[in-house]
């Protein structure tokens, strides 16, 4: 047999796309192995690797006879990245051969080869496993450390491998029908759900009720809040501490959530079960951040996903990169268009920012302000209208008096504000039950709503209305502004166990909104 063919798999953005491998050999003619099929550096280099691991297996090296290798990647107008295809080539060379036979159908191999014929590890091994099961495969083989992620899935057998050889024996056993085989299936994985790791909650911080009462309505409803005020006032604490206090990944969730982050080679093999809270550095480029590049990489904003962006020194962030944030805060999506490709990146995030309210941090405390008029301003400019409006809270974290700093530590502050947060999630997952399936946007948590959701799940009585409009018109709130007004207030509500939105909720929802800040 000179010609076979054998599937893989590589991550295209945030998904598995299925590959055919098809290895043509001829014969009495001088020693070549080309691969076609727009392959990278990487794939190029597997013609090596898979040399090197076959002969190494016990069996002759493609290198060592007088033939000719073409090796074509199908669909041969996709870009091919990655090791994950040698592994799929080194069977598919060693069928074509005639050095091995097996039934191919129905089977996907994926994996890296190093040159003594082990498998390494690779990324994404959930979103080939997903992708694999949606086009009918019935088996998957793949490096051992990612059998536990790949298992995940159901309804498809996932076989983990230590070497080429266990592969191999495995498939030549099967096809001898012989019962004892070399490998055995993974186990399907369950979800374990695991407490918070974080080294800081709220009872680790002392006075600040107002910001922890802000960030627990934030939790609830998923909205996006920035705090402000002089350095050393525990603004980065609180926020660190913010995500101590948001409920669990949903089964989905932590699907959607660990397929992102096996991509984009963040997972170490641990299944992420807690929304995922990322940091970046106010240096942070805009493709770092927002994602990018000549093929379109997810960046902090996707991997953040279904969790938390906190952004410390919040205006010291680039312009380009703070401005980009319009898209992902309004549609919980990035689109990003290049040359060579175009993707959307999902971005449900609950943004998280921090500042001060000036560069030397002094202004409005009891220190003097240093900063001059100029440096004044164009701090306050990077800092747009649309962002403000796309914020839901601003609140001020002002100074602690230092007879204060010693008080004893509330060890018990977080976990009721992980109760009443949990509660109501709860009420809002309820109400949001009998949303549609097919709608193009499901609603969780009240900041999914859009205008129209609004009114037919929040409604307002004419008292709660006459204080909202007479507050709007005040503030002069943009209509985008004055939904998210009504959004909070249904979060606050729901907090308070409530039906109806009453005077209180509607007025501590206002006084969220940013007055003299900026």
């Amino acid at each position: 047999m000179n010609f076979a063919k054998i599937y893989s798999a590589q991550t295209t953005f945030l998904r598995g796309r299925i590959i055919c491998i098809e290895v043509d050999v001829s014969r009495k003619t001088l020693q070549a192995f080309t691969i076609v099929g727009l392959p990278d550096k990487a794939v190029e280099e597997s013609r090596d690797r898979v040399s090197a691991a076959i002969k190494n297996s016990g069996h002759t090296s493609p290198k060592n006879k007088n033939e000719k290798v073409v090796v074509s990647l199908a669909p041969a107008d996709i870009k091919k990245e990655g090791p994950t295809f040698d592994l799929g080539i080194a069977l598919a060379y060693l069928t074509a051969s005639g050095d091995i036979f097996f039934e191919h159908k129905k089977k996907m191999f994926v994996g890296e080869l190093s040159l003594d014929g082990k498998l390494r590890p690779i990324s994404g091994a959930l979103a080939l496993a997903i992708e694999a099961k949606r086009c009918g495969f019935e088996e998957i083989y793949l490096p051992k450390p990612n059998a536990k992620e790949a298992a995940l899935v159901d309804g498809i057998t996932i076989f983990g491998a230590e070497s080429l050889s266990d592969v191999i024996n495995h498939l030549q056993q099967t096809q001898k029908n012989v019962n004892e085989f070399k490998l055995k299936p993974q186990e399907k994985t369950s979800i374990s759900y695991q407490p918070s790791t974080s080294s800081t909650d709220f009872g680790d911080i002392k006075e600040q009720a107002t910001a922890k009462r802000g960030l627990e309505i934030a939790a609830a409803g998923g909205h996006n809040i920035a705090l402000f005020g002089p350095p050393g006032t525990g603004k980065t604490m609180l926020a660190r501490a913010f995500c101590t206090i948001l409920p669990q990944l949903s089964f989905d969730e932590a699907i959607e959530t660990t397929t992102i982050h096996s991509i984009a080679k963040q997972l170490n093999h641990e299944l992420i079960t807690r929304p995922p809270f990322r940091s970046p550095h106010h240096t942070a480029s805009y493709v770092s951040v927002v994602g990018g590049g000549t093929y379109p990489k997810p960046g902090e904003v996707t991997l953040a996903h279904n969790g938390v962006l906190f952004l410390d020194e919040f205006p010291e962030f680039d312009r380009r990169v703070i401005e980009s944030l319009r898209q992902p805060l309004e549609e919980n999506t990035v689109s990003i268009s290049r040359a060579r490709g175009s993707a959307e990146f999902p971005a449900n995030i609950i943004l998280v920012a921090a500042m001060n309210p000036c560069p030397c941090g002094n202004y409005g405390s009891h220190k003097t302000c240093t900063c001059s008029a100029a440096s004044f301003m164009r701090y306050r400019q990077k800092i747009s209208g649309p962002i403000m409006d796309r914020i839901d809270m601003w609140i001020e974290v002002s100074h602690i008096s230092h007879d204060k700093l010693n008080q004893k530590r509330n060890s018990g502050e977080t976990e009721k504000m992980l109760q009443k947060v949990c509660a109501a999630r709860q009420i809002q997952k309820k109400r949001f039950m009998n949303t549609s399936k097919s709608t193009e946007k499901r609603m969780f948590k009240n900041s999914d709503m859009g205008s129209r959701a609004l009114g037919q799940y929040v409604p307002l009585t004419p008292d709660v209305q006459k204080i909202l409009n007479a507050s709007a018109a005040q503030l002069d709130l943009s209509p985008r502004a004055y939904h998210r007004t009504i959004k909070l207030a249904r979060t606050i509500t729901d907090l308070d166990n409530k039906e109806e939105i009453n005077e209180d909720h509607i007025l501590e929802a206002i006084q969220y909104r940013p007055k003299k800040l900026l």
